[in-house]
This record gives C-alpha cells, sequence and structure tokens, in this order.
C-alpha cells in the first residue's frame, strides 16, 4: 500500500487523523488514490499537489471525506460545502413563494432556476427578497418562464436608485442596464444561453446550451 503523509486533523481514530481534506490521485477508472493529508482546508490539499508527481493520464485534486482503515476514502461533504448549500437555501427563500407553481414535478426549469441563483451567488451577486425585510436593497430577480422555455433574469437595484431615483432617470436607467448585462455576462461565462428581452434596461432570458 502506498504511503499517505498523516497532518492534524479534526477526527482521530486509533490515534490516527482520518477525516479532513485529502490530497487525491484519480484517473477516472476508480475510487482514487490517497497521496497526502488530512489537511484542514481545501487550499492546503490544493497547495500540497506541487510536491507530488502526477501519473500519466492521471489528476490530482483535493476531496474531503473520512480514511478508512483499509487506506480508502470515504467522502463526505465538506463544512464549506454545507456552508454554501445552507447559504443557496437562504437565497432561494428569497424567491416568491408561488415561483414553481406553473411548474411539473420534473420541469427542467426548476434545476434551471436553481443552477442560475447557485451561478449569482457565487459570483457573489444576492437574489431580490422582494417580500422580505430587505426587499429595498435590490438584488438579481429570477423568474421561471415556460412559456419562453427559460429564465428571465434582471437585476433590481436599490429603492435609492429605483424608486426615488436619487441620482435621476439617466442614472436609473444606466446603472439598470449596466447590471443586466453584469448578470448576462455572469451567467454566459458559466456555459449557459442568454438572450436578450426587450430594451437595454431590460433582463435576458437565460437557457441551458444546446
Amino acid at each position: 500500500m502506498d504511503t499517505v503523509v498523516l497532518r492534524s486533523s479534526e477526527v482521530r481514530l486509533d490515534g490516527e487523523a482520518r477525516l479532513g481534506w485529502w490530497l487525491v490521485s484519480e484517473d477516472g477508472l476508480g475510487p482514487g488514490r490517497l497521496v497526502d493529508g488530512p489537511f484542514p482546508d481545501r487550499s492546503g490539499a490544493a497547495w500540497a499537489a506541487a510536491g507530488h508527481a502526477v501519473d500519466e493520464g492521471s489528476s490530482l485534486r483535493p476531496v474531503y471525506g473520512l480514511r478508512r482503515p483499509d487506506g480508502g476514502l470515504h467522502r463526505r461533504p465538506s463544512p464549506q460545502e454545507l456552508a454554501w448549500l445552507a447559504h443557496l437555501g437562504d437565497q432561494l427563500d428569497r424567491l416568491p413563494d408561488d415561483w414553481d407553481a406553473a411548474l411539473g414535478e420534473e420541469d427542467p426549469l426548476a434545476t434551471l432556476v436553481v443552477e442560475v441563483a447557485a451561478a449569482l451567488t457565487e459570483a457573489g451577486l444576492p437574489l431580490w427578497d422582494a417580500s422580505g425585510a430587505g426587499g429595498a436593497l435590490g438584488g438579481a430577480c429570477l423568474s421561471a418562464e415556460p412559456a419562453l422555455d427559460g429564465v428571465v433574469v434582471g437585476w433590481r437595484q436599490h429603492d435609492r436608485m429605483s424608486v426615488e431615483q436619487v441620482h435621476g432617470l439617466v442614472a436609473d436607467i444606466s446603472v439598470q442596464a449596466v447590471m443586466n448585462r453584469a448578470l448576462a455576462d455572469v451567467l454566459w461565462l458559466r456555459g449557459l444561453d442568454v438572450t436578450p428581452l426587450g430594451e437595454e434596461a431590460g433582463g435576458h432570458v437565460v437557457r441551458y446550451a444546446d
């Protein structure tokens, strides 16, 4: 069995560190081979890859999990992944209660809404909490539209810009156009098909790319 360098971890079984981030060699044909670890975070495992040779046809990647007594790895969601899923859930809770009322149980538009929300949230762009306490703050608006076979995405500015227009109508329209383009660029870079909807300050229809 290959030797694995053991480091400090949050869980030790039989005196041996086993739970954490591991550097795993994968060739796509099996479960992967532990190379180094565990590390307290993903970046530590990623940096460790520089000190290891890569077998032909294989790649090294950080994986979170529990090292089994036989040397294999039982993969688990990392604390960071669980925190991310909780944050994404909070963002999705900002959607209107009936956002999926017109969708079937297995309608791909429901999945697309979640993927769009995840892509924008990962970019640091919050969803608009239209009916919540933060409704005046603005954010990204998502609406599943079966008639368009896509998700309409647009930006809602802070009330100071969109309602009070403290900087004037021209600034409101100009900033709106910039933010809508920013949303479109993020989603296009994430591999989705993005089509303008209406004027420049309007939103976009997002669909899965062919």
